[in-house]
């Protein structure tokens, strides 16, 4: 997948803290509830609808999983209901804590 934008934790915690993305957590509420990201808007893979997305200052959406996989699942949909969203934080929740990033619990 050329299109797709494998992004570092430090480019997606540089864009939070610039207020350039707008990071969906696209885990289940479960997963949400024991460890989040600050700041992360949430959108469950059971339930996701790229149309639903709130992004009235039209930020760069990035999608987030635990591991990499659901998030590119997201950008996938996202691209056949012809949405541009086109950038995941690569591995996921885990390379966020790897990196030293802080969770919310």
């Amino acid at each position: 997948m050329s299109w797709l934008r494998n992004l570092t934790p430090e480019e997606v915690s540089q864009g939070l803290a610039e207020g350039r993305i707008l990071l969906v957590d696209v885990r289940e509420p479960r997963e949400i509830e024991a460890e989040r990201i600050a700041g992360a808007a949430f959108m469950p893979m059971s339930a996701f609808d790229p149309a639903q997305i709130d992004n009235p200052e039209n930020r760069e959406v990035v999608f987030l999983c635990a591991a990499g996989v659901r998030s590119v699942t997201a950008a996938e949909l996202s691209r056949a209901a012809g949405f541009d969203y086109d950038a995941h934080l690569a591995g996921g929740m885990k390379a966020w804590k790897a990196a030293g990033f802080p969770v919310e619990r």
